[in-house]
């Protein structure tokens, strides 16, 4: 099986690219300078040419402060780029799977979101991703929308090799204690990712298709987040390093962060049999190949 996926060094991407050969999926990865979100013709051309059997929408403008004051460019990248993806996926009639994010919500519910849940993104790159789900869904039909958070992983830049850099010169660091997600490791998501394309190629079933949340399992603070990658630093090179609970009006940013991204699994181990590892197990398999 062969299967397209957008971008060249996301963290998702980079995932794919080292579990795939182990499931015998080729995954040819594509991005820019070849084929660039933003320009429609080159998404079509180099699409067209691969001719996979699935296509995985991972490429995205992902600067949430930055997005801010660049929302125009965000929803170029993120909407209506994917919405040629989709297009393309269906004239090759082939299926699309595309990844979203827990900025969709406000973050303002009690409990852990469901899929049904009323969106209402609270900054631009979360309207920019809301709108890319909408296009792609529309576009085509034989789609799965998966939205996942807190990405982490070996590969690029995320929260645990930021931490594990500040460590590196300090003893003590402030970390946001009030809003509430789950970490999820961008090795789970390819693992997830390839049972999903795969099923879909082979499988007309419409229960397959639609809008998953994919996140770890179990939930934490950044600071929960922060304490499990010192602990686990702590153990492999005896650096001891405090955290500080600080509340999100004590680290204020340009774009509103969800105070609430827990997203319930419970559709996609009903209908795909996926539940993803607990987080603090995933983030220890990531600590010991970045320690």
């Amino acid at each position: 099986m062969r299967i397209a996926v957008t971008g060249k060094q996301g963290q998702v991407v980079c995932a794919l690219l080292e579990r795939a050969p182990a499931t015998g999926v080729e995954i040819v990865a594509v991005g820019r300078p070849e084929l660039d979100l933003a320009d429609h013709a080159s998404i079509r051309a180099v699409l067209s040419e691969i001719k996979p059997d699935a296509i995985v929408s991972a490429g995205a403008y992902t600067a949430v402060d930055k997005a801010e004051s660049e929302e125009a460019l965000a929803f170029i990248v993120n909407a209506e780029g994917p919405t040629v993806i989709a297009q393309v996926a269906k004239e090759l009639d082939v299926p699309v799977v595309h990844l979203s994010t827990d900025y969709v919500f406000s973050g303002d519910k009690q409990g852990v979101y469901v899929e049904t849940d009323a969106t209402g993104p609270a900054s631009a790159y979360g309207r920019s991703k809301l709108a890319g789900e909408v296009a792609v869904a529309t576009a085509n039909p034989n789609h799965a929308i998966l939205r996942t958070a807190w990405i982490y992983s070996p590969f690029g830049a995320n929260f645990v090799k930021t931490m594990l850099r500040l460590a590196e010169t300090r003893d003590a660091l402030n970390v946001v204690a009030d809003q509430h997600g789950t970490p999820t490791s961008a090795l789970d998501i390819a693992d997830a990712v390839i049972v999903i394309a795969k099923r879909l190629s082979v499988d007309s079933d419409a229960n397959l298709r639609g809008i998953f949340h994919l996140t770890g399992s179990g939930e934490a603070t950044w600071a929960d987040f922060a304490e499990a990658i010192f602990a686990g630093l702590q153990t492999k090179r005896g650096k001891v390093v405090s955290v500080g609970r600080i509340t999100t009006a004590d680290y204020p940013t340009p774009a509103k962060r969800p105070a609430n991204s827990r997203l319930s699994n419970d559709k996609l181990k009903q209908v795909y049999g996926i539940v993803l590892p607990d987080w603090k197990e995933s983030t220890k398999v990531v600590l010991d190949r970045l320690l």
